[in-house]
């Protein structure tokens, strides 16, 4: 899956974010705010510096709203639902001239629960990525390069489309500052945004004397949903075993309590998802694609509280819970513990990247009220132990970053065993869904590329362990795999045309891990221009994959090893080359990513995974991805210039990429070297996996080796 979108190179922490980074993922930050994780890693963000025109051919791109781009399109639509919203503004205790909606939910997921989808709801824009701003006469929605067709085909006349990190396009706090007239209120959901973001936008918005507002009561879009809005989800939480997690919760709890202690603070609030997932051993359904709950956890030297919805935690998991000494508390009542924490003295330790501005603003709020009254005696002689629930006076906050994330980006073995068996799986899968799709192409079936991806998946879900699909498929035909994160729906998809290249990228979710892989194919004879844009991209691919590198050397520095050769005849993508992905977890984690964006120094690490996705995309024509997913491991070199360890790629994804698709003059003969050197791994790995003679067949005619000119 492509990787989420870069922030600005003074920020460091990843959603995925996609962006994060994603993906997210991503940079939690507002700078990337609407762009996982992430998922983490990317295009220029919405909320950070300004992109100006060079005075290169790049200035040719230019900010086009919506409206100008479909020119057929004379009637103005009158969005019902931005005439709801504008309503709003002036109720008793909202009193704004603007409006902002993120993607995210309280926890800056990058997927979030369908009840917490409210930029989509509100825009029509069904991506992953982007921030809507609403004002008293306009509407406008940012979004990164991944999604600029979709959001061009999605939004009405009524909204602007600001394609983040084009040269002359304002970014979102930009263009707040300056459409609203000087002394201004602009509201947020204080749930919605980190306090990095909340903060990073106040300060911007300040410079042309507006307010930012806090609506800690109302969500202005949850007002005009109404009924229609959907549940809030509400399966089950599940024990992830222990042969899969391969550390108990005990011991990543004490592990927790020392850093805390070291970091000079006395608890630590935690609200990233998979951090809490992972933490605790649990998993749940409730995000689609990803296997988390909604949950905070508050971990303090002596106890820990998990703030869930109790009605979906079976005997089993509060058995498992109390175990390891943890409380459970209703969600909701997140703020008056954080509240409780500050009256009690606590040191509380948070992130302010993805710890939501409302829990960091009550707890500052908190401890200088608590602080006042720690004048009196009685206070100020409060003593701390280590049994009680009493703390030193004066509480403060410790700022830093989650140190949840580094640990669980390092696989430890079990994980790193459950990702290895999973992919294994899963080719399985895809090979007999190929021999499949090829043989119904080839038969002139009418299939969708809806069809296709709803194939895909009854494959998938006779493997062992299947749980979910890692993210929503993108299955696109011709110009449709240029839409980077292209999703077909039933009433608008295309056919697969077999004359056409045909663009998959999928995942899987199981039990013992998660997948993501994206191979380009063509059903009959692709074109040169194709072939060569394919070969580059492919050359690429092989150059991350064999790359070697000092320890302590963040992604940034190997993103050009996968552009090298596209650069080399002018052209590029729009994306980050590789994201960090979770071990039955998100599909976009972090804090590791490649990207060509400098802002995440975060070293890659032995244990680290990671994806290799470059790709090519020409609009309105096709789109060319291969992705494998890496495994960071110690490479053997013959020397170790000043005693530094050098590490390498250990391939996760065995599955055959397309021979017919490149062009073999272009590669040289250790190019041809590799491609065939992963076919044989391939053809020996996954076809003892295989039931059928066709498709072991198909796998043996797709791993041939290719012959040198």
């Amino acid at each position: 899956m492509i990787p989420l979108t870069l922030s600005s190179p003074s920020l460091t922490r990843l959603v995925l974010f996609t962006s994060r980074y994603s993906h997210t993922p991503f940079l939690r930050n507002f700078n990337s705010l609407p762009l996982i994780n992430r998922k983490l890693p990317y295009n220029k963000p919405p909320f950070g510096v300004r992109c100006h025109a060079s005075s290169s051919s790049s200035s040719s791109f230019t900010a086009k709203s919506s409206k100008e781009i479909r020119k057929t399109q004379t009637k103005v639509v009158v969005d019902e639902k931005l005439t709801s919203i504008r309503r709003l503004f002036s109720n008793p205790g909202v009193g704004i001239d603007a409006y902002i909606i993120p993607s995210q939910d309280a926890h800056q997921s990058e997927f979030i629960a369908e009840c917490y989808a409210r930029r989509a709801y509100i825009s029509g824009f069904t991506g992953s990525a982007g921030t809507a701003i609403v004002t008293k006469d306009k509407a406008a929605l940012w979004t990164d390069g991944r999604y600029f067709l979709q959001a061009e085909k999605q939004l009405n006349s009524s909204w602007s489309l600001m394609r983040a990190g084009n040269p002359g396009v304002p970014t979102a706090s930009e263009w707040i500052a300056d459409v609203l007239a000087p002394g201004g209120r602009v509201g947020i959901d204080p749930f919605l945004f980190s306090a990095d973001a909340a903060e990073e936008l106040k300060e911007v918005i300040a410079k042309k004397n507006h307010e930012l507002v806090y609506l800690y009561n109302v969500n202005l879009v949850d007002e005009i949903w109404k009924d229609s809005r959907p549940k809030p989800p509400s399966k089950q939480i599940r024990i992830h075993d222990l042969k899969y997690a391969g550390v108990d919760v005990a011991s990543k709890l004490l592990t927790l309590r020392n850093q805390i202690m070291d970091a000079g603070a006395s608890a630590i609030v935690i609200s990233m998802l998979d951090e809490i997932a992972w933490v605790l051993n649990l998993r749940g359904s409730d995000v689609p694609h990803s296997p988390v709950m909604y949950a905070y956890l508050i971990v303090e030297v002596d106890q820990a509280h998990l703030f869930v919805d109790n009605s979906k935690v079976t005997e089993e998991v509060k058995d498992h819970l109390k175990n390891a000494g943890i409380e459970i508390r209703p969600y909701d009542s997140i703020l008056q513990e954080i509240d409780s924490l500050a009256a009690r003295g606590a040191q509380l330790l948070m992130d302010p990247s993805s710890l939501n501005v409302a829990i960091i603003s009550t707890y500052k709020s908190a401890c200088e009220r608590y602080t006042r009254n720690s004048e009196s005696e009685e206070r100020a002689n409060l003593k701390f132990t280590d049994s009680s629930s009493g703390y030193i006076a004066n509480p403060s906050g410790i700022y830093m970053q989650s140190p949840i994330s580094w640990a669980k980006a390092i696989k430890n073995d079990a994980e790193l065993q459950g990702m290895k068996n999973s992919h294994l799986r899963d080719a399985a899968a895809l090979a007999h869904f190929w021999a499949w799709l090829e043989e119904e192409v080839h038969k002139n079936a009418n299939l969708t590329e809806v069809d296709v991806a709803d194939r895909l998946l009854e494959f998938r879900s006779l493997q062992d362990g299947f749980m979910d699909t890692s993210f929503d498929t993108i299955s696109g035909s011709g110009a449709n795999g240029a839409i980077i994160h292209y999703k077909p729906e039933p009433e608008s998809c295309s056919r697969v045309d077999p004359k056409k290249l045909f663009l998959l990228d999928s995942g899987a979710q199981y039990v013992d891990g998660t997948t993501d892989i994206t191979r380009t194919v063509h059903f009959s004879e692709p074109s040169a221009r194709e072939k060569e844009c394919f070969t580059r991209v492919l050359q690429g691919h092989i150059a991350l994959d064999q790359a070697v590198f000092p320890e302590g050397t963040p992604g940034f520095v190997l993103d050009g090893f996968a552009r090298s050769s596209l650069w080399k005849i002018g052209l590029d993508y729009r994306h980050g080359t590789g994201h960090g992905v979770g071990a039955a977890l998100n599909v976009h984690e972090g804090p590791q990513s490649i990207s060509y964006r400098y802002g995440n120094m975060t070293p890659l690490q032995n244990g680290m995974i990671v994806s290799n996705e470059p790709g090519y995309y020409e609009d309105h024509a096709f789109g060319i991805r291969i992705e494998n997913l890496l495994h960071v491991r110690d490479a053997e070199t013959p020397n170790r210039f000043g005693g530094v360890t050098y590490l390498g790629f250990e391939k996760l994804t065995f599955f055959p990429i397309q021979t017919k698709m490149v062009d073999v003059s272009l590669l040289s003969d250790t190019e041809i070297d590799w491609l065939n050197s992963y076919h044989e791994e391939v053809w020996e790995k996954v076809s003892p996996l295989l039931e059928g003679s066709s498709t072991q067949q198909w796998l043996w005619n797709n791993t041939r080796p290719l012959a040198k000119p």
